[in-house]
């Protein structure tokens, strides 16, 4: 009796709150705006300009590119909210939600376009997914390429959930 106790715990804990992932305009306009951007910096390097320069524009194009690269590939992956907390489509764990602090979406907050600020109450691994997340230290930011309506959804469900941890965390003391 116990084991199925457990065994159904934790499938609530691993049932799917909410799934995003970007929509394939945004994600698309975000890689072409970095692929233009490289394409130019390029460009600008074959102009009349000291050699020393040309190198520049060109490490810095390539270096454009390879971002576009990154954002590419990161944003084929999404964000599912259970739980047990935040994930990555392809299974990376973001953020248990006994491990959040509090989440910021306002608009004075440091977070990405359309997204969300998480603080955790201890330092996670320091991770980057362009256009979908960032992690240094204790804060996490969700946000980029997705819908705004769709992040601020999973903001205000995670917000309720440390809510409610803390609340059930209070009733037990």
């Amino acid at each position: 009796m116990r084991k199925e106790t457990e065994d159904v715990a934790m499938n609530d804990e691993e049932e799917i709150v909410l799934e995003i992932s970007p929509s394939p305009v945004r994600r698309w306009m975000a890689i072409l705006a970095l692929g233009f951007l490289g394409f130019l910096m390029i460009k600008l390097a074959f102009d009349e300009m000291p050699v020393l320069w040309r190198l520049f524009f060109v490490l810095l194009g390539g270096g454009i590119f390879w971002a576009a690269y990154r954002l590419r590939l990161a944003t084929m992956d999404g964000l599912v909210l259970t739980r047990a907390g935040l994930r990555t489509i392809s299974g990376k764990s973001l953020a248990g939600v006994e491990d959040v602090a509090r989440v910021d979406r306002g608009a004075l907050a440091f977070r990405p376009p359309n997204g969300f600020m998480v603080r955790l109450k201890k330092p996670g691994t320091a991770g980057w997914a362009p256009g979908l997340w960032w992690q240094i230290g204790r804060r996490l930011a969700v946000g980029g390429t997705l819908s705004g309506g769709q992040a601020k959804a999973m903001a205000d469900l995670l917000a309720d959930m440390v809510a409610e941890r803390e609340e059930q965390g209070m009733g037990r003391n």
